[in-house]
């Protein structure tokens, strides 16, 4: 079983030891506006001119959402930069972000990329150093600020930010300019888009003004210990001040009517420079976190005299895991879910709270107590499944296609490490996150010698840095070892996919595919023992366009669906089960189907949009919803 103290190792300097602050408390807690700590930051429209409130609640305090007052332009011709664009000088028309240029546009030509130019103008209220943060741009962003570069970036789904400095009474100018040219370019520094090439501003754009010092990166873990729950928080705490000096930080974790005060003594820090600071506070009869009773705190935490804040809804709770067994707050557990993409038709991945909120909802709706994502998710999406007591097993490494490995120089492994560690990061306070998945379908055991390494490298800071979460690793169905090698020693969860039924032995009966299945998961038990082991990818395709009893068709889809669950259900050496996937979702538009053509002559499937989902791409059940919905029962409580 997997337990241990926080130990956040991130920034420069090693994390320092606080008493533990204890508070008598029980009952039912939720959601609070508690007034213990004075919480630094004003209004959004002291902050900026035309600011609005976040969406994504958690983060420092002070931020005003940059939604409206955009205007874009599209420049396919790839002439912009030549035509002065970094200085704003293009019409284009109104948005708000964040917005994908071509999400109603699911062609070849739109797959392929363009590069799109945003301008914003800025008035703030007070001179000074402000941060500029992107929640995400697809792909190379770079940004101007009064026609000056100010920064650029690679990579979709991880947040940047930029310094800036501006002044009180002027107008600047905000240019953005993202490309998203060249999927295969994307492909080899690990991003393959196993969905859809969606450009542009892709989540959501703050600004907030920077003090005299900085929070970032809190760590929240929760131990449970004899009725207690020793609740262990840390943050980095950055000095801003021309002057060495230690920095305290107050703080208050409140739910219901019960607030638990603390303080951090801070330590000498250097200009510039940041220290992780430290405390364990115990919640005796604390209101744990779980799927059936999703309750959350509110942390905050301020740094100094007011100079810096920072606030996330937390949730108590403790996952462990021994013999291939999940337990959360001391008892057995078991997944069953959907996998999801972050993709709303007509909107693509630039998704709005509403739609985050609809997909947490349609995954309770089906009895689910977990999903699975690809990709590391939205902050606002992953708040969402806080709230409807939703587990996600989320990948946050690179993004490979199956049995690929793209990262094979020491610089791609460097770029390969601070992405994976900038989406833990950005994940770790949420009781959501189960498990980190390092790789995508990863072939055997690793593709060579620098990817067993790398792997193995991670999972230990992956450790060190959040000891309450699993490491994972989700293998290839087409490849799985047959002997688990090295690469797997340190991870605690394998996931594995099983396409029975659908690209293998599309044609069998049910009786035939139940003891196929029983025969496959018995042989990845087998070469897996000890580890947690989910099925993370298993379903068919289903429409109208084939007769409902044959491959392809709704009825299809739905029988195999409840064949594989009824085998996962009745295996408790099975942690979990999630099925491909909750919705469809648009793909590379050449994609039609994979292999299935190969073994079921005269399949209708529609070009460019994987099918699986148990809704449509525009949200209606199918069929597959029912039946799953039926076996999740068999799995117990949710």
């Amino acid at each position: 079983m997997r337990t241990g103290a926080l130990r956040p190792v991130l920034v420069t300097a090693a994390a320092i030891a606080a008493a533990a602050v204890v508070a008598a408390a029980s009952g039912n807690q939720d959601a609070s506006e508690p007034t213990e700590v004075r919480l630094p930051g004003a209004v959004p429209s002291s902050v900026v001119a035309g600011g609005e409130r976040p969406w994504v609640r958690g983060g420092p305090t002070g931020r005003a959402a940059l939604r409206h007052g955009w205007k874009i332009a599209l420049d396919p011709a790839v002439t912009g930069a030549d035509r002065g664009w970094r200085r704003g000088h293009f019409g284009g028309r109104a948005v708000s972000v964040p917005y994908v240029p071509n999400a109603k546009d699911l062609t070849p030509q739109s797959f392929a990329g363009s590069v799109a130019w945003y301008r914003r103008d800025l008035r703030v209220r007070h001179t000074g150093r402000y941060a500029l943060r992107f929640g995400s741009v697809n792909h190379r962003a770079t940004v101007w600020l009064d026609g000056h570069r100010v920064a650029t970036h690679v990579g979709t789904y991880l947040p940047f930010e930029v310094r800036l400095s501006l002044a009180a009474g002027r107008t600047h100018r905000l240019v953005v300019r993202a490309d998203w040219r060249d999927p295969e370019r994307m492909k080899a520094e690990g991003f393959h888009r196993t969905w859809f090439n969606f450009g542009g501003i892709n989540r959501e754009v703050t600004l907030r003004r920077i003090g005299t010092a900085e929070l970032t990166a809190p760590v929240v873990h929760t131990r449970l210990r004899r009725g207690h729950a020793l609740v262990d928080i840390g943050v980095a705490v950055r000095n801003l001040r021309p002057q060495t000096r230690a920095v305290d930080v107050e703080g208050v974790l409140a739910g219901g009517d019960r607030r638990y005060p603390f303080r951090i003594p801070g330590v000498a820090t250097k200009p510039g420079d940041a220290h992780v600071v430290h405390t364990t506070i115990a919640v005796p009869d604390a209101a744990l976190w779980s799927p059936r009773r999703p309750i959350l705190y509110d942390l905050q935490l301020v740094a100094g005299a007011s100079e810096a804040g920072y606030r996330e809804r937390v949730g108590l709770r403790e996952v462990t895991w021994r013999g291939g067994r999940l337990f959360l707050n001391g008892r057995s557990m078991r997944l069953r879910g959907a996998s999801l993409q972050e993709d709303g038709r007509g909107r693509g991945d630039a998704l709005r709270p509403a739609d985050q909120r609809r997909l947490a909802s349609e995954l309770v709706r089906l009895g689910a107590n977990a999903t699975r994502a690809q990709h590391p998710l939205d902050p606002g999406l992953l708040e969402s499944l806080d709230a409807a007591g939703l587990f996600v097993w989320m990948g946050v490494g690179p993004i490979d296609s199956p049995g690929s490995w793209t990262s094979r120089t020491p610089h791609r492994r460097r770029v390969a490490r601070a992405r994976t560690m900038a989406a833990v990061r950005e994940a770790q306070p949420h009781p959501s996150v189960l498990a980190y998945n390092l790789v995508n379908e990863i072939a055997g055991n690793g593709h060579d010698a620098t990817q067993v390494a790398y792997l193995r490298a991670m999972t230990g800071e992956v450790h060190a840095y959040d000891p309450g979460r699993l490491v994972a690793l989700d293998v290839w169905g087409a490849h799985p070892p047959k002997v688990a090698g090295a690469v797997y020693r340190a991870v605690d969860a394998v996931g594995v996919t099983n396409y029975e039924g659908w690209y293998e032995s599309p044609y069998a009966t049910r009786a035939q595919l139940r003891r196929l299945v029983r025969a496959k998961l018995a042989a990845l038990q087998k070469t897996f023992r000890g580890k947690v082991l989910i099925v993370s990818e298993f379903g068919a395709e289903g429409n109208e366009r084939n007769p409902a009893a044959k491959p392809g068709g709704l009825g299809f889809q739905a029988r195999l669906l409840r064949t594989h669950l009824g085998v996962y259900a009745r295996d408790h050496d099975v942690a979990g089960a999630l099925v491909w996937t909750l919705r469809d979702f648009a793909v590379s538009p050449t994609f039609a189907g994979g292999s299935i053509h190969r073994v079921v002559s005269g399949i209708r499937l529609v070009k460019g949009l994987n099918q699986k989902g148990l809704l449509t791409y525009g949200g209606r059940e199918k069929p597959a919803a029912t039946a799953v919905r039926g076996a999740f029962s068999a799995f117990g409580e949710r």
